[in-house]
């Protein structure tokens, strides 16, 4: 085994779902999590983690990794759906992890192989779509490492984008988000064909049986019935009670549903969304309803729309607070959290000088 390697040793199959949220993703980790074979928890989402890093220092000192360790398990405990019978000791997982390659996504995945060891899986699967961007750092920790990579329709992920309070509040600043998500994935399933599984989730809607099988064979696990009763599933009855992102999680995907961006987008934002991601729409099979020569806006008028995004996002968390409060709480507990690790850091000297040696 090299230096810069993590050997499975029979541990379970590491699966990495890429590359962007609201991709009908739970769909398929609900539908996948029926077989025992199968572990896959609400994903900590480690890409929010990211910006603190380097504020850890150098991950060679005991002290700083550790310190990344505790802060990595107290992040899971903060996450607004919790781990199935699982409870993290951060000071033994350092010990365990202390002669190897040290990194916060080693972290991650030593919490989410020891999830699955617990429940007896042979594969699992990280939801984390957005480490697509981490995906080089991950192969190098985890040469066994296999991707599933979900395309949707980019209009109809951006409509589903637009809504949600973990995205932009902004068609053009999604899609953008949408292409650049989807060059990491694209690229990475060019390089390692062997490695990537890519799937339509149209392809899912029409047929949840063939492509379900598809994804089973591709990490050796066995296709069950039981994965096309979804509601039976518990995990699914109790995520969709826990926010309106989730609602439709317990009940059979309604194949009309792919078309509903029609009445949720205006055309000109139709046209923006197929001017900008136009070349994948080709090479997927997504057929373009405008000439998709709408005008690409440059920095100056990215800007003005992260800005008009940002003040729409704090009316979302205010309207959230009034029509969910438990879903404003849980989600605020994880905000929260990280903000307050952002807090530590930044107020003394050695974190400053960390961030300024990492920019």
């Amino acid at each position: 085994m090299s230096n810069t390697t993590v050997s499975a040793h029979n541990r379970p199959l590491p699966l990495l779902m890429v590359p962007l949220r609201r991709c009908g993703s739970h769909a398929l980790r609900l539908r996948l999590n029926t077989n025992l074979q199968f572990h896959s928890p609400y994903p900590l989402h480690i890409v929010d983690f990211m910006p603190l890093v380097p504020l850890y220092g150098d991950l060679r000192d005991d002290d700083a990794y550790l310190q990344l360790v505790k802060d990595v398990v107290g992040l899971q405990a903060a996450s607004m759906v919790k781990w199935p019978d699982m409870m993290f000791d951060a000071h033994e997982i350092f010990e365990g992890l202390r002669n190897q390659p040290r990194s916060v996504h080693r972290i991650v995945w030593e919490l989410l192989l020891r999830s699955g060891e617990q429940h007896g899986a042979s594969v699992v699967m990280d939801k984390s779509l957005d480490s697509i961007h981490y995906a080089h750092d991950l192969m190098e920790l985890f040469p066994e490492m296999r991707f599933l990579n979900v395309v949707r329709d980019p209009r109809a992920q951006v409509a589903s984008m637009n809504r949600a309070i973990i995205h932009e509040f902004d068609t053009t600043l999604n899609a953008l988000a949408w292409v650049k998500a989807h060059d990491a994935g694209h690229a990475l399933a060019k390089r390692h064909p062997e490695r990537v599984l890519t799937i339509r989730y149209e392809d899912f809607l029409s047929d949840q049986e063939a492509i379900l099988r598809r994804v089973c064979q591709f990490i050796g696990i066995e296709f069950l019935p039981a994965m096309l009763d979804i509601g039976a599933s518990q995990e699914a009855k109790e995520l969709s009670s826990m926010s309106a992102l989730w609602e439709s999680n317990c009940f059979a995907p309604i194949a009309a549903n792919k078309d509903k961006f029609k009445s949720q987008l205006q055309p000109q934002e139709i046209e923006t969304i197929e001017t900008l991601t136009r070349e994948y729409m080709q090479l997927y099979g997504y057929q373009c309803m405008t000439d998709a020569k709408a005008s690409v806006p440059q920095a100056a008028a990215i800007e003005e729309h992260r800005a008009t995004s940002g003040r729409l996002r704090t009316v979302a968390w205010k309207q959230l607070r009034v029509s969910a409060p438990g879903d404003y709480a849980a989600r605020r507990v994880r905000a929260d959290y990280l903000e307050q690790l952002r807090q530590r850091h930044v107020s003394t000297p050695a974190a400053q000088a960390n961030l300024q040696t990492a920019c």
